[in-house]
């Protein structure tokens, strides 16, 4: 062994080890580590002591040398951690574990984790249909996202006018903003949903997740046009102002893949006992015919 090798930091030696295949003798080293209460290097080497024990299959290691590195309370390696037990937990359909674990990610409070954990609770809590609950932690993935983009430095160093947002915060809140915008247009609440979606353009100037958000943002626009259009033909008026109303509604409604409800609408206009609103809705009607 040469002296440039006998000066290797273990963690080194273990993440060269792990590299090459080498899955045992990587977990020679990081559990050693592991095992030091008091060395500096416990909470990361627990970590990729899981890491690499998840790899030889070793699942139930790998959650005792998360729990470790959990443990120490570190709040890079601790969250890191906790982000594994649940990624594990939610892989085996185990979801009130996973819960906890997610649970356990916002304990150790490290603010560049913080909003992912909103998301995936967010998540689990759709599967469960709780969406009050799957609602409250997009919004807290939002709120905390911005925290976090606030609160780093950009290009390293902290800035202030003219800096761009930081990366990482601005994805999670994007992602989370068009969650929620979709459970909001799904919940019949499309005006709340064009404001979050607003508010995520800001963050989002240009590129794809821009372009998804104003897809969306039409979306939210095109269910508050078919409300307004529906609006209109209850609260019944002039001959030709409502059997406009009923075109447009009929038109739109294919749109959101509503087919049936535009032939309703359709119907409500030719059947009307208004004779001259039907004759106008009959004249809209026929143009395509």
């Amino acid at each position: 062994m040469t002296f440039s090798e006998l000066e290797t930091p273990p963690l080194d030696t273990a993440r060269r080890l792990a590299e090459g295949g080498d899955l045992d003798g990587a977990a020679a080293i990081l559990a050693e580590l592991a095992a030091q209460p008091g060395s500096p290097d416990r909470a990361q080497a627990a970590v990729g002591l899981a890491v690499v024990l998840d790899q030889a299959g070793d699942v139930e290691g790998a959650r005792a040398a998360a729990r470790t590195a959990l443990a120490t309370g570190h709040p890079e390696f601790a969250a890191q951690a906790a982000c594994h037990l649940a990624q594990g937990f939610e892989r085996e359909g185990r979801l009130d574990q996973a819960r906890g674990a997610w649970q356990a990610v916002l304990g150790v409070g490290t603010p560049s984790y913080v909003p992912l954990a909103h998301l995936a609770l967010a998540r689990l809590a759709g599967e469960v249909g709780d969406y009050d609950e799957a609602e409250a932690e997009l919004r807290a993935a939002i709120e905390t996202g911005h925290r976090t983009g606030d609160d780093a430095p950009a290009g390293g160093e902290a800035s202030h006018e003219g800096a761009e947002p930081d990366g990482p915060a601005v994805e999670v809140r994007v992602h989370a903003a068009q969650q929620l915008a979709d459970l909001l247009i799904g919940r019949e609440e499309p005006g709340e949903a064009a404001d979050v979606l607003l508010d995520a353009l800001e963050d989002a100037a240009s590129g794809e997740d821009a372009a998804r958000l104003r897809v969306q943002l039409g979306i939210a626009h095109l269910e508050m046009a078919c409300a307004e259009f529906a609006e209109a033909v209850e609260q019944g008026g002039e001959a030709q102002v409502s059997a406009l109303a009923i075109e447009l509604l009929a038109r739109t409604l294919p749109l959101r893949g509503r087919d049936d409800a535009a032939g309703q609408v359709w119907a409500y206009g030719l059947e009307h006992q208004d004779e001259g609103l039907a004759a106008e809705v009959r004249l809209r009607y026929d143009r395509d015919t």
